[in-house]
C-alpha cells in the first residue's frame, strides 16, 4: 500500500526543484563573470565602421610571418620568445588587470629578438592582459594575450 502524497512531499519537490534551478543559475553566473575580460567599446557604431580596417591590419600583420609567444616564467617575469622577427625590431608591452581594481603597467624588457626578451621586473601574481607591440620601421605586429 502506498502512502498518500502530502503537503510535506510537495514542499520537498518544490524546494528540490528550485534548489536545482538556483544552483545552475549560480554556476552559469560564475562562468559568465569569470570569462568576461572587461573590454567594451565606447561606441559600438564607430567600432563597426572600423571593422574592415582592422581586418586589413590583421592580414598585413599575418603576411609578415612573425611569431611571438608571451609567457610568465617561474620568477614572475614575463618572457617573450620571437621567431622570424627582424633583429632591429622594438618590443613594447602594457599589462592591465581585466577585472577588479584597475592596474596598468608599462613593461620594460631586456634582451633582443634573437635570444628573446624578459621583463626587467616581475609582474605581480594574478590575471593580467598583455598588449604586445613589435615594430620594425613601418611594419607592426600587435597582439593581446592573457597571463595568469
Amino acid at each position: 500500500m502506498s502512502k498518500p502524497f502530502t503537503g510535506r512531499h510537495m514542499t520537498m519537490v518544490m524546494v528540490g526543484g528550485f534548489g536545482i534551478v538556483i544552483a545552475v543559475n549560480a554556476y552559469m553566473a560564475t562562468l559568465a563573470v569569470g570569462g568576461f575580460s572587461g573590454v567594451v567599446v565606447k561606441n559600438s557604431y564607430v567600432a563597426s565602421q572600423q571593422f574592415n580596417g582592422w581586418l586589413e591590419q590583421t592580414e598585413a600583420q599575418e603576411a609578415l610571418g612573425w611569431h611571438v609567444v608571451v609567457s610568465r616564467v617561474a620568477n614572475g617575469r614575463v618572457s617573450v620568445a620571437m621567431q622570424d622577427v627582424p633583429e632591429n625590431a622594438v618590443l613594447t608591452a602594457v599589462a592591465r588587470r581585466p577585472l577588479g581594481e584597475p592596474d596598468t603597467r608599462d613593461i620594460v624588457f631586456t634582451g633582443n629578438p634573437v635570444v628573446g626578451f624578459q621583463s626587467a621586473e616581475p609582474l605581480p601574481a594574478g590575471r593580467w592582459l598583455m598588449r604586445i607591440s613589435v615594430t620594425d620601421g613601418d611594419d607592426e605586429w600587435r597582439s593581446e594575450s592573457e597571463l595568469k
